[in-house]
C-alpha cells in the first residue's frame, strides 16, 4: 500500500486486517524484522509550509531528507541535528524521508550541541493504529502544546503511529567550519581531551576520536562552527587549553572538514567491512572501559557518550559487557541475529509496562510494526 494523502493512510490502517510494516525510503531497516504488509508513506511527499524568517518548515512524511535539506540550504539555514545516512553502514538504497528521520530520532555528532531530531520537532500529524488522525504540537516555535507527545513519537519506529506531517524549528547556515586534531591519544587520553574541551566556553560543535583513522592511527577531532573570526579565535584557545596532549594542528579547509565529520557521522569507518554494529550510550567517562570490554574496532562520538562497535557475527554484545549503567542498540547484523537478540537494550520492568501501556492505547489491534522494538 501507498497512500497518497492523510485520507488514504488513514483509510489503509482502519482497514487493515493484520500487521503493517510500515517504511519510508526503506534506508534504516534497524530493529527486529516485522512480517506484514508494506505500508510506504513515500507518496506523502512535499513541502506544505516554509517560513525562513520564522525558521521553520513543514513537510509531508514522504518527503526526501535531500529535498528538506536543499530548500533550507537555498535560504542559507539547515536542520539542527545533522542526521545520520544509515546506507553506508548497512548497505540500503532508496533515498531518507524526513518521516524516517523523525521515526528514528536520528542524530549525527552535533547532537551533544544541538540535541536529538525530537529537540528540533515542534509539530506532527499521524494516524493511530484505528486509523484516527491525530494533531500534535504546532507549525511555530512558540507552540508548545502537547510538546510531550510529539517528542514521544520520535523514536517510536512507527509502533505508535504512521506519521504523516512534521514541523521543525531550523537554524541559519554556517559560515566557517574548523577541526582541531590531535594525534596519537590513547582512548583514556582522547577522552579527556574531549571532556576539557567540551567543558570549555568555546562552543564545540563535534567531538570524536578514532584509534585507527585513515592512516591508521588515532587521531581525536573537536569540530568548530560560526563566523570565521570567531572561529579562528576559538581554534586557537583551544590549541592552547589542550596543549599538553601533545600533537596539535588545525584544519581549516572546509572541504576537507565537511568529508571528516561526514566520516563520523555516518560511521564510515564500518561500511562494507564484515561484522555486526553496535551503538552504545553510556557517560563519555565510561567510554573507554566500554570499548575495552566489547573488543574489535571502535569509533566514540559525542565525546566518548556514544561508542559504535564493530564485533563478530552474531555474538550477543551485551552478555560480553555485563551490566553497565547505559544501553547497546543492534543496529546492522543479519535477520537471523536481529530475529533472535533483542535488537535495543531490554527496558526494566516498569518502563516496558509504561511502554506497553502507550503502544495499547494508541494501537490497540497492535498492527503497527508488531515486535519491531523488541
Amino acid at each position: 500500500m501507498s497512500p497518497v494523502d492523510e485520507r488514504e493512510l488513514s483509510e489503509a490502517v482502519a482497514g487493515a486486517e493484520g500487521p503493517l510494516r510500515i517504511v519510508g525510503g526503506g534506508t534504516r531497516p534497524v530493529g527486529r524484522p516485522v512480517s506484514g504488509e508494506v505500508l510506504s508513506t513515500r507518496g506523502l511527499s512535499g513541502i506544505e509550509l516554509y517560513e525562513p524568517g520564522a525558521l521553520t518548515i513543514v513537510a509531508r512524511a514522504g518527503t526526501p531528507l535531500a529535498e528538506v535539506e536543499a530548500a533550507l540550504a537555498a535560504e542559507n539555514q539547515r536542520l539542527p541535528f545533522e542526521p545520520m545516512d544509515m546506507r553506508g553502514l548497512l548497505g540500503t538504497r532508496g533515498e531518507p524521508t524526513i518521516g524516517g528521520v523523525v521515526a528514528a530520532n536520528a542524530a549525527g555528532p552535533r547532537r551533544i550541541q544541538a540535541g536529538a531530531c525530537r529537540d528540533s520537532l515542534i509539530g506532527v500529524r499521524f494516524v493511530d493504529g484505528r486509523g484516527t488522525v491525530l494533531k500534535n504540537g504546532g507549525r511555530v516555535m512558540k507552540n508548545v502544546t502537547g510538546y510531550d507527545l510529539v517528542k514521544l513519537l520520535a523514536g517510536s519506529y512507527g509502533t505508535l503511529g504512521v506519521v504523516s506531517e512534521v514541523s521543525f524549528k531550523v537554524l541559519p547556515g554556517i559560515e566557517t567550519r574548523a577541526c582541531v586534531l590531535l594525534n596519537g591519544l590513547s582512548n583514556g587520553d582522547a577522552v579527556a581531551a574531549m571532556a576539557k574541551a567540551l567543558g570549555s566556553p568555546y562552543e564545540v560543535s563535534g567531538a570524536a576520536h578514532t584509534p585507527a583513522g585513515i592512516d591508521g592511527h588515532p587521531v581525536t577531532m573537536l569540530r568548530l562552527e560560526g563566523f570565521s573570526d570567531s572561529v579562528a579565535y576559538r581554534a586557537g584557545k583551544l590549541k592552547e587549553l589542550l596543549a599538553a596532549f601533545g600533537d596539535i594542528s588545525v584544519e581549516t579547509d572546509p572541504e576537507r572538514v565537511q568529508a571528516g565529520w561526514t566520516w563520523v557521522r555516518d560511521v564510515e569507518t564500518f561500511q562494507g567491512r564484515e561484522g555486526d554494529v553496535w551503538r552504545i550510550s553510556v557517560k563519555p567517562s565510561d567510554g573507554p572501559g566500554i570499548a575495552a570490554r566489547a573488543g574489535g574496532d571502535v569509533l566514540f562520538d559525542w565525546g566518548g557518550g556514544l561508542v559504535w562497535a564493530l564485533t563478530a557475527p552474531g555474538s550477543d554484545l551485551r552478555a560480553e559487557l555485563g551490566d553497565f549503567a547505559g544501553h547497546a542498540t543492534l543496529i546492522r547484523a543479519s535477520e537471523e541475529t536481529r530475529a533472535r537478540l533483542s535488537v535495543f537494550q531490554p527496558e526494566p520492568a516498569p518502563v516496558a509496562a509504561l511502554a506497553e501501556g502507550l503502544r495499547r492505547q494508541f494501537d490497540p489491534k497492535g498492527i503497527l510494526n508488531p515486535g519491531v522494538m523488541g
